[in-house]
């Protein structure tokens, strides 16, 4: 029988009896049993540290072990009696939480009952794993890709550490270690405070500080070790990523440095935070900035610590060189690879202006986001700015875009459809608006549905699907055909797209591999375009006509 390559299989990779094929058809499945979960109240608690330490050793291990297991050809049967048995086992789980909500029986919460549900929720996932693949086929796999299991699996124990009990060091009660760092903060916030408020409050034994208009606990959501954990894994993933093209041991030294820069911008975000706090706006201070600094300070180290190693000399390995003039040497082979295409702005800088407009915004509002058409205007400029580089792109849009678009959609309510809990406020966003001028509330939901249908489709494909999809196949991804999108690039760009939607990620990876497969079926990046803005504009709808504010 004639093999069909992976290069001209086109979207067969997706249910293909080979290994590759049903890895992704495995994290598929499991993705939709994520959104069963998270639709019923209470039960996402189940996937706690699963969903961080699973999602992240999924993409590593997909990452390093791409090109053998494409190796992998053996047909593989599929187990419909371990299906049905998964499928029962999630089932379980949901009627158990419904029926416990409802105070049905002796069914209720208890610790207990949370720990033997968690077990169940591992076998479901230990069957639906052998349903895909069977064990001899894992076997097989663990054995070729070698230690790429290992290295996915430590991967994600480290992004579960970072996630969950790197927060109990912070305990006042836990460790010395944890006493130590959350008296190190109290005292620098206490004295940098000084410098700007004249009657400080302070109360060591409580960790309390600020003034008497306003004061904080310097507790565990105050501690930076987040923060920390965050700056350490991303500098150590970069510089593993680019090791070829950096200097060693000089580039480790800009780690401590990184370090070092987030922990000072920790305690500023903290004086910050009372300095607003006591000027009167306290909304502003613990809903808007108390959550947004943080991420606004990680930003800025990274980006920072990202272009010190492609730009400082005495870290880059490869300095660029003007190949015009005869008399210099030809590039060598590293120098040439390690250029980055100069279309790389076209096609993340977009993105990158809703990500800083959308921190600036939320950081200077309360529980109503006043400044959300400042994301339209600052994705608006750059796409207007690059436009000769878009001009190079396939827009035209094919009758399957919309489809996509409409089955996206229909995928995002329906936790909101069929798992709604009545006792669950719809959200204050309705209400604000309503108390609005008529004015100011047409113009916030005119640029709400004009970002969410125009510049944020546009951004965030040329992003992900644009950029990210193809530059893991390689630095020239501009000269690359979205057509070549494979398995790994759609899948690690998809889970990236869905990180970024919070508590609707596991739509939102469902969504970007929707988006990209319609890309790869004709290689327009129209189609993926116009299949996103259909999703936004009929969620669009949806909320103004159902008054579903929690979907917005």
């Amino acid at each position: 029988m004639h093999e069909v390559e992976p290069s001209s299989a086109k979207l067969r990779f997706a249910l293909s009896r080979r290994f590759l094929g049903r890895l992704f058809l495995l994290a598929g499945f499991l993705a939709i049993d994520c959104l069963l979960l998270a639709g019923v109240p209470h039960s996402a608690s189940l996937l706690g540290p699963l969903a961080p330490f699973g999602i992240v050793s999924f993409a590593v291990f997909i990452g390093l072990s791409f090109s053998r297991l494409r190796t992998l050809r053996t047909p593989l049967p599929f187990r419909r009696w371990y299906f049905a048995a998964h499928l029962a086992c999630i089932l379980g789980i949901c009627v158990f939480y419904l029926e416990a909500l409802r105070g049905f029986g002796a069914i209720e919460f208890s610790y207990t009952a949370h720990l033997a549900l968690r077990a169940v929720l591992l076998i479901a996932i230990a069957l639906v794993a052998l349903a895909c693949v069977p064990l001899s086929a894992w076997m097989e796999a663990l054995r070729r890709t070698n230690l790429s299991w290992v290295y996915a699996i430590l991967a994600g124990a480290l992004a579960w550490f970072v996630r969950y009990p790197a927060r109990s060091l912070w305990s006042a009660s836990a460790s010395l270690p944890g006493r130590m760092l959350q008296g190190v903060t109290f005292h620098s916030v206490h004295a940098v405070l000084r410098l700007f408020q004249h009657n400080v409050v302070v109360d060591p034994a409580n960790f309390t500080l600020g003034t008497p208009q306003f004061t904080v606990i310097i507790a565990e959501a105050c501690s930076g070790v987040e923060g920390l954990g965050l700056v350490l894994v991303f500098t150590i993933i970069w510089l593993w990523y680019y090791r070829s093209e950096s200097r060693f041991p000089q580039a480790i030294l800009l780690i401590p440095c990184a370090l070092i820069a987030v922990w000072c911008l920790n305690i500023l975000r903290i004086v910050a935070l009372i300095c607003i706090g006591s000027a009167g706006a306290e909304d502003v201070a613990m809903v808007g900035f108390h959550s947004q600094a943080g991420w606004i300070a990680f930003t800025a180290v990274a980006f920072a610590f990202s272009m010190a190693t492609r730009r400082l000399s005495w870290v880059r390995r490869y300095a660029s060189m003007p190949t015009s003039s005869p008399d210099l040497p030809t590039l060598s082979a590293p120098t040439v690879e390690s250029a980055e295409s100069p279309a790389t702005a076209a096609y993340l800088v977009p993105f990158l202006a809703i990500l800083g407009a959308t921190f600036v915004s939320k950081a200077v509002s309360g529980y109503f986001e006043w400044l959300y058409p400042l994301r339209f205007l600052a994705a608006a400029l750059p796409i207007w700015h690059y436009r000769a580089e878009y001009r190079k792109l396939n827009w035209r849009v094919s009758w399957l875009a919309p489809l996509i678009g409409i089955a996206v959609f229909l995928l995002w309510i329906t936790p909101s459809v069929f798992f709604h809990d009545p006792q669950t406020p719809a959200g204050s966003l309705g209400v604000t608006l309503a108390a609005l001028p008529p004015i100011a509330r047409f113009m916030w939901i005119a640029f709400r549905i004009a970002a969410a249908t125009i510049t944020v489709p546009i951004a965030e494909e040329l992003a992900f699907r644009g950029y990210i999809g193809r530059r893991i196949l390689g630095r020239n991804f501009d000269q690359l055909r979205f057509s070549s999108l494979n398995a790994a690039s759609i899948g690690l760009s998809s889970v990236a797209f869905g990180l970024m939607h919070g508590q609707h990620w596991s739509v939102g990876v469902i969504a970007g591999i929707s988006y990209a497969l319609v890309l790869k079926r004709r290689g327009h990046i129209g189609d993926a375009i116009a299949a996103h803005a259909t999703s936004n504009l009929l969620l669009a709808v949806w909320v103004l006509s159902r008054g579903d504010w929690a979907q917005w």
